[in-house]
Protein backbone atom coordinates (compact mmCIF):
# COMPACT_ATOMS: atom_id res chain seq x y z
CA UNK A 1 0.00 0.00 0.00
CA UNK A 2 2.79 2.33 1.00
CA UNK A 3 4.47 1.47 -2.58
CA UNK A 4 1.33 2.15 -4.61
CA UNK A 5 0.67 5.87 -2.30
CA UNK A 6 4.13 6.78 -3.03
CA UNK A 7 3.43 6.55 -6.31
CA UNK A 8 0.47 7.74 -6.55
CA UNK A 9 1.77 11.22 -5.07
CA UNK A 10 4.65 11.58 -7.93
CA UNK A 11 2.34 10.63 -10.63
CA UNK A 12 2.57 13.70 -13.28
CA UNK A 13 -1.25 15.32 -13.53
CA UNK A 14 -3.35 15.03 -16.59
CA UNK A 15 -3.76 17.43 -19.24
CA UNK A 16 -7.47 17.78 -17.80
CA UNK A 17 -6.21 19.33 -14.63
CA UNK A 18 -3.59 21.70 -15.90
CA UNK A 19 -6.26 23.11 -18.50
CA UNK A 20 -8.35 23.94 -14.81
CA UNK A 21 -5.84 25.68 -13.17
CA UNK A 22 -4.96 27.43 -16.17
CA UNK A 23 -8.90 28.49 -16.60
CA UNK A 24 -8.92 29.43 -12.72
CA UNK A 25 -6.22 32.04 -13.35
CA UNK A 26 -7.02 35.01 -14.58
CA UNK A 27 -6.93 34.57 -18.37
CA UNK A 28 -4.94 36.76 -20.89
CA UNK A 29 -6.93 38.97 -23.62
CA UNK A 30 -7.70 36.69 -26.68
CA UNK A 31 -4.68 37.23 -29.14
CA UNK A 32 -4.76 38.22 -32.34
CA UNK A 33 -4.48 36.37 -35.79
CA UNK A 34 -1.43 37.02 -38.01
CA UNK A 35 -2.40 38.10 -41.81
CA UNK A 36 0.47 36.39 -44.54
CA UNK A 37 0.54 36.70 -48.78
CA UNK A 38 2.56 35.40 -51.31
CA UNK A 39 1.63 32.01 -51.02
CA UNK A 40 -1.06 31.40 -52.88
CA UNK A 41 -4.00 29.40 -51.24
CA UNK A 42 -1.36 27.64 -49.06
CA UNK A 43 -2.05 28.11 -45.26
CA UNK A 44 0.48 29.13 -42.66
CA UNK A 45 1.00 27.67 -39.71
CA UNK A 46 3.10 26.72 -36.99
CA UNK A 47 5.74 29.69 -36.91
CA UNK A 48 8.60 30.45 -34.89
CA UNK A 49 8.81 34.31 -33.26
CA UNK A 50 10.43 37.09 -34.55
CA UNK A 51 14.87 36.31 -35.33
CA UNK A 52 17.39 37.74 -36.87
CA UNK A 53 19.30 36.54 -39.33
CA UNK A 54 22.03 38.72 -41.13
CA UNK A 55 20.58 42.00 -41.24
CA UNK A 56 17.07 40.79 -42.09
CA UNK A 57 14.04 39.99 -39.38
CA UNK A 58 11.69 37.01 -39.86
CA UNK A 59 9.37 34.25 -38.66
CA UNK A 60 9.87 31.02 -40.22
CA UNK A 61 6.70 29.25 -40.71
CA UNK A 62 5.57 26.05 -41.98
CA UNK A 63 3.74 26.55 -45.98
CA UNK A 64 0.61 23.45 -46.64
CA UNK A 65 -1.96 23.76 -48.98
CA UNK A 66 -4.93 23.12 -46.53
CA UNK A 67 -5.82 19.23 -48.27
CA UNK A 68 -2.15 18.08 -48.19
CA UNK A 69 -0.63 16.24 -45.77
CA UNK A 70 3.21 15.61 -45.01
CA UNK A 71 4.02 18.16 -47.95
CA UNK A 72 5.03 21.21 -46.08
CA UNK A 73 7.67 23.86 -46.96
CA UNK A 74 9.54 26.41 -44.32
CA UNK A 75 9.51 30.02 -45.86
CA UNK A 76 10.87 33.12 -44.26
CA UNK A 77 8.76 35.93 -43.93
CA UNK A 78 9.47 39.64 -43.08
CA UNK A 79 7.26 41.95 -42.21
CA UNK A 80 5.45 44.47 -44.35
CA UNK A 81 2.68 46.87 -43.15
CA UNK A 82 1.54 44.03 -40.37
CA UNK A 83 1.47 41.34 -43.72
CA UNK A 84 3.78 38.76 -44.01
CA UNK A 85 5.38 38.37 -46.97
CA UNK A 86 8.82 36.33 -47.94
CA UNK A 87 11.48 37.26 -47.56
CA UNK A 88 13.99 38.36 -50.53
CA UNK A 89 17.00 36.31 -50.86
CA UNK A 90 15.71 33.53 -48.07
CA UNK A 91 15.38 30.08 -48.93
CA UNK A 92 12.33 27.71 -49.18
CA UNK A 93 13.68 24.32 -46.75
CA UNK A 94 10.99 21.10 -47.55
CA UNK A 95 10.63 20.62 -43.98
CA UNK A 96 7.95 21.14 -41.01
CA UNK A 97 7.72 23.52 -38.46
CA UNK A 98 10.48 25.23 -38.23
CA UNK A 99 12.68 27.13 -35.37
CA UNK A 100 15.30 29.34 -35.25
CA UNK A 101 18.59 29.50 -31.92
CA UNK A 102 21.59 32.35 -32.31
CA UNK A 103 25.08 31.01 -31.58
CA UNK A 104 27.29 33.76 -31.38
CA UNK A 105 27.22 35.05 -34.53
CA UNK A 106 25.73 32.23 -36.51
CA UNK A 107 21.58 31.23 -36.72
CA UNK A 108 21.14 27.75 -36.30
CA UNK A 109 17.43 26.96 -37.71
CA UNK A 110 15.74 23.38 -37.94
CA UNK A 111 12.90 21.71 -38.84
CA UNK A 112 11.52 18.74 -39.34
CA UNK A 113 12.78 16.57 -42.47
CA UNK A 114 9.65 14.06 -44.17
CA UNK A 115 10.86 10.66 -45.95
CA UNK A 116 8.95 7.63 -47.11
CA UNK A 117 8.89 5.17 -44.45
CA UNK A 118 11.11 2.43 -45.23
CA UNK A 119 9.16 -0.26 -43.53
CA UNK A 120 5.44 1.02 -43.47
CA UNK A 121 3.31 1.33 -46.93
CA UNK A 122 2.15 4.64 -47.60
CA UNK A 123 3.51 5.80 -44.21
CA UNK A 124 6.41 8.92 -43.60
CA UNK A 125 9.66 8.74 -41.67
CA UNK A 126 10.95 12.03 -40.36
CA UNK A 127 13.84 13.62 -38.68
CA UNK A 128 15.06 17.12 -37.70
CA UNK A 129 17.57 18.43 -39.47
CA UNK A 130 19.55 20.99 -38.49
CA UNK A 131 21.05 24.31 -40.59
CA UNK A 132 23.86 26.95 -39.71
CA UNK A 133 24.88 30.88 -41.29
CA UNK A 134 26.08 33.94 -40.44
CA UNK A 135 22.51 34.56 -43.47
CA UNK A 136 20.64 33.37 -45.36
CA UNK A 137 23.43 33.10 -48.74
CA UNK A 138 25.90 31.21 -46.25
CA UNK A 139 23.42 29.04 -44.90
CA UNK A 140 24.49 25.20 -44.90
CA UNK A 141 22.83 21.66 -43.50
CA UNK A 142 25.20 20.84 -40.55
CA UNK A 143 23.23 18.12 -38.50
CA UNK A 144 20.31 15.71 -38.10
CA UNK A 145 18.97 13.76 -35.25
CA UNK A 146 17.59 10.45 -35.05
CA UNK A 147 15.04 9.08 -37.36
CA UNK A 148 11.55 9.31 -35.92
CA UNK A 149 12.36 12.11 -33.58
CA UNK A 150 10.82 15.58 -33.67
CA UNK A 151 10.93 18.61 -31.58
CA UNK A 152 14.59 18.62 -30.58
CA UNK A 153 15.82 22.44 -29.51
CA UNK A 154 19.42 23.66 -28.52
CA UNK A 155 20.32 26.57 -26.47
CA UNK A 156 24.14 28.20 -25.34
CA UNK A 157 24.48 27.86 -22.00
CA UNK A 158 26.20 30.24 -19.55
CA UNK A 159 29.62 27.93 -19.42
CA UNK A 160 30.04 27.56 -23.06
CA UNK A 161 28.38 24.04 -23.60
CA UNK A 162 25.13 23.41 -25.64
CA UNK A 163 22.01 22.66 -23.82
CA UNK A 164 19.96 20.16 -25.92
CA UNK A 165 16.12 18.82 -25.25
CA UNK A 166 14.87 15.87 -27.33
CA UNK A 167 11.45 13.81 -28.00
CA UNK A 168 12.22 10.17 -27.62
CA UNK A 169 8.62 8.24 -28.34
CA UNK A 170 8.01 4.47 -28.06
CA UNK A 171 8.81 2.02 -25.09
CA UNK A 172 8.89 3.56 -21.99
CA UNK A 173 8.66 6.70 -23.73
CA UNK A 174 5.25 6.16 -25.04
CA UNK A 175 4.11 8.64 -27.30
CA UNK A 176 6.78 11.42 -26.59
CA UNK A 177 8.73 12.68 -23.55
CA UNK A 178 11.53 15.00 -22.90
CA UNK A 179 15.30 14.60 -22.49
CA UNK A 180 18.14 16.89 -22.20
CA UNK A 181 22.07 16.27 -22.44
CA UNK A 182 25.03 18.62 -23.09
CA UNK A 183 27.40 19.02 -25.77
CA UNK A 184 30.68 20.82 -25.90
CA UNK A 185 30.54 21.74 -29.68
CA UNK A 186 28.07 22.29 -32.53
CA UNK A 187 30.16 19.61 -34.39
CA UNK A 188 28.78 17.13 -31.66
CA UNK A 189 25.26 17.16 -32.63
CA UNK A 190 24.38 13.87 -34.02
CA UNK A 191 21.84 10.76 -33.60
CA UNK A 192 23.94 9.46 -31.30
CA UNK A 193 24.46 11.90 -28.68
CA UNK A 194 20.85 12.67 -29.05
CA UNK A 195 19.66 9.62 -27.89
CA UNK A 196 22.49 9.37 -25.23
CA UNK A 197 20.15 12.23 -23.33
CA UNK A 198 18.62 12.07 -19.95
CA UNK A 199 14.83 11.84 -19.51
CA UNK A 200 13.02 14.02 -17.07
CA UNK A 201 10.93 11.72 -15.23
CA UNK A 202 7.11 12.34 -14.60
CA UNK A 203 6.68 14.77 -17.00
CA UNK A 204 3.39 13.28 -18.69
CA UNK A 205 0.53 11.37 -17.68
CA UNK A 206 -0.03 8.05 -19.62
CA UNK A 207 -0.95 8.39 -22.90
CA UNK A 208 -0.23 12.35 -22.90
CA UNK A 209 2.55 13.67 -25.05
CA UNK A 210 4.69 16.65 -25.16
CA UNK A 211 7.71 18.00 -26.21
CA UNK A 212 10.04 21.25 -26.22
CA UNK A 213 9.30 23.89 -28.55
CA UNK A 214 11.59 26.88 -27.56
CA UNK A 215 14.34 27.67 -25.05
CA UNK A 216 15.25 30.62 -22.84
CA UNK A 217 18.89 30.29 -20.93
CA UNK A 218 17.73 32.27 -17.72
CA UNK A 219 20.20 34.54 -15.43
CA UNK A 220 20.35 31.61 -12.56
CA UNK A 221 21.84 29.30 -15.08
CA UNK A 222 18.19 27.53 -15.24
CA UNK A 223 16.58 26.86 -18.72
CA UNK A 224 12.97 28.31 -19.57
CA UNK A 225 10.94 25.95 -22.13
CA UNK A 226 8.41 26.81 -23.82
CA UNK A 227 6.46 23.27 -24.96
CA UNK A 228 3.64 21.90 -25.43
CA UNK A 229 1.62 19.00 -24.01
CA UNK A 230 -1.07 16.72 -25.98
CA UNK A 231 -3.16 13.71 -25.78
CA UNK A 232 -5.69 12.30 -28.01
CA UNK A 233 -9.49 11.32 -27.46
CA UNK A 234 -10.79 7.86 -28.34
CA UNK A 235 -12.98 9.36 -31.05
CA UNK A 236 -9.18 10.93 -32.52
CA UNK A 237 -9.71 14.46 -31.28
CA UNK A 238 -6.49 16.13 -30.31
CA UNK A 239 -5.54 18.68 -27.56
CA UNK A 240 -2.60 20.74 -27.73
CA UNK A 241 -1.67 23.01 -25.10
CA UNK A 242 1.06 26.01 -24.84
CA UNK A 243 3.49 24.85 -22.00
CA UNK A 244 5.92 26.22 -19.86
CA UNK A 245 8.51 24.81 -17.30
CA UNK A 246 11.59 25.55 -15.63
CA UNK A 247 14.49 22.89 -16.15
CA UNK A 248 18.18 23.30 -13.66
CA UNK A 249 20.75 21.09 -16.06
CA UNK A 250 23.18 20.88 -12.17
CA UNK A 251 19.81 19.18 -10.77
CA UNK A 252 18.27 17.32 -13.46
CA UNK A 253 15.18 18.55 -11.92
CA UNK A 254 11.80 19.88 -13.53
CA UNK A 255 9.67 22.45 -12.20
CA UNK A 256 5.84 21.55 -12.62
CA UNK A 257 4.50 21.44 -16.18
CA UNK A 258 1.71 25.09 -16.58
CA UNK A 259 -0.33 25.41 -19.49
CA UNK A 260 -0.27 29.25 -20.68
CA UNK A 261 -2.19 29.34 -23.55
CA UNK A 262 -5.03 27.70 -25.58
CA UNK A 263 -6.61 27.30 -28.45
CA UNK A 264 -9.90 29.31 -26.62
CA UNK A 265 -7.30 32.71 -26.45
CA UNK A 266 -7.20 33.25 -29.79
CA UNK A 267 -9.99 34.17 -32.15
CA UNK A 268 -11.81 31.25 -33.73
CA UNK A 269 -10.97 29.94 -37.36
CA UNK A 270 -10.48 27.22 -39.90
CA UNK A 271 -8.99 23.90 -39.08
CA UNK A 272 -7.45 21.22 -41.47
CA UNK A 273 -9.54 18.75 -39.45
CA UNK A 274 -12.10 18.56 -37.09
CA UNK A 275 -9.96 16.50 -35.13
CA UNK A 276 -7.00 19.14 -35.09
CA UNK A 277 -9.75 22.35 -33.79
CA UNK A 278 -8.31 22.40 -30.06
CA UNK A 279 -4.64 22.50 -31.42
CA UNK A 280 -2.29 25.13 -30.81
CA UNK A 281 1.45 24.50 -31.22
CA UNK A 282 3.76 27.54 -29.70
CA UNK A 283 6.60 28.36 -31.47
CA UNK A 284 8.02 30.40 -28.82
CA UNK A 285 8.28 33.49 -26.96
CA UNK A 286 9.35 37.13 -27.29
CA UNK A 287 10.18 38.22 -23.60
CA UNK A 288 10.00 41.96 -23.40
CA UNK A 289 11.26 42.52 -19.49
CA UNK A 290 8.51 44.14 -18.44
CA UNK A 291 6.94 41.47 -17.01
CA UNK A 292 4.78 40.35 -20.08
CA UNK A 293 5.67 38.41 -23.22
CA UNK A 294 4.25 37.95 -26.46
CA UNK A 295 3.72 34.35 -27.48
CA UNK A 296 3.58 32.71 -31.24
CA UNK A 297 2.13 29.94 -32.56
CA UNK A 298 0.58 27.67 -34.84
CA UNK A 299 -3.64 27.42 -34.43
CA UNK A 300 -5.63 24.31 -35.48
CA UNK A 301 -2.69 23.09 -38.05
CA UNK A 302 -4.24 26.24 -40.53
CA UNK A 303 -3.68 30.04 -38.92
CA UNK A 304 -1.41 31.71 -36.68
CA UNK A 305 -1.48 34.30 -33.86
CA UNK A 306 0.56 36.18 -31.79
CA UNK A 307 -0.86 36.60 -27.85
CA UNK A 308 0.39 39.19 -24.56
CA UNK A 309 0.73 37.09 -21.68
CA UNK A 310 2.30 36.91 -18.40
CA UNK A 311 5.92 36.00 -19.17
CA UNK A 312 5.93 32.35 -17.42
CA UNK A 313 9.63 32.97 -16.23
CA UNK A 314 10.35 36.32 -14.82
CA UNK A 315 8.98 35.13 -11.57
CA UNK A 316 12.05 32.27 -11.75
CA UNK A 317 14.49 35.28 -12.62
CA UNK A 318 12.89 37.78 -9.77
CA UNK A 319 13.86 35.41 -6.86
CA UNK A 320 17.04 34.05 -8.63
Amino acid sequence: MEQNKEKEEFSPPRSAELLQRFEEKEAPPIGEKLRFSGVGEKDVYNISPPFRIGNATVIAGRVEARKAWADSQVLFFEEKKDVWVPANGAPTLQLEDGFATRFKDETIIGGVEVYPHPFVSGGVGYRTVFYRGHDFSSLKKFAAGPDMMKDIRLTPLANEQIGVFTRPQGGSNGKGTIGYTELQHLEDLNAENILNAKIIENQFAPEEWGGANELHPLQNGKIGVIGHIAYQEAENNKHYYAMSFVYDPHTHHASPIEIIATRKNFPAGDAKKSELEDVIFPGGLIRHGDGTATLYAGLSDAETGKLTLPDPFAAEEKHS
